[in-house]
């Protein structure tokens, strides 16, 4: 009975140590990833601002090819919308938000499993040989422990995305010219 009693004490003490650490942990995250691509923001926005796009770029639909998907509002303009069902990427719906022609596509994303929701941005800014392309995501978390965890992961778990993501649209936009 000792050996039980001594292991329920550490279980303990780590259960206490994990929350107490997650009120040091920010609620709030930021993943953010920069790709310089050779084409000019003219040639590169037109796969950013319509959503119907990102399925030839996003990493997620290339991930699961039967993803359902279903668009709504004005095409290319502030108000579309996406929404899809993936058993393997999970569920979510993403509408624009904000635009500046040829320089940025501002979004909101909203994933209703976990009524967890973010914003992004993607700026193409023109350089000398082209572009500068950065996609930035922003969201932040309710102070639930394990929340707080997952937030602080945030950057390691979709960062990867976001670069093979920009890897994909670099590709499209330096072959379509």
């Amino acid at each position: 009975m000792g050996a039980l009693k001594k292991l329920l004490m550490v279980v303990g003490v780590v259960i206490v140590l994990f929350v107490a650490t997650s009120f040091f942990i920010p609620k709030d995250y930021s993943v953010e990833r920069t790709i310089n691509i050779d084409a000019q923001p003219s040639e590169i926005y037109p796969y950013v601002v319509d959503l119907k796009e990102w399925k030839k770029w996003g990493v997620w639909f290339k991930r699961d090819p039967d993803m359902k998907l279903d668009y709504s509002g004005p095409d290319r303009a502030i108000g579309m919308r996406s929404e899809w069902l993936s058993e393997t990427e999970g569920n979510g719906e993403m509408e624009i938000t904000q635009l500046e022609h040829n320089r940025r596509v501002m979004y909101r994303l909203y994933f209703p499993d976990f009524d967890m929701g973010s914003s992004g941005v993607v700026e193409i800014e023109p350089t000398e040989n082209g572009s500068l392309v950065t996609w930035r995501d922003e969201g932040s978390v309710d102070n639930n422990p394990i929340n707080k965890y997952f937030a602080l992961m945030m950057d390691s778990m979709i960062g990867p995305d976001f670069e093979m993501g920009l890897e994909n649209l670099k590709i499209l936009a330096e072959n379509a010219g």
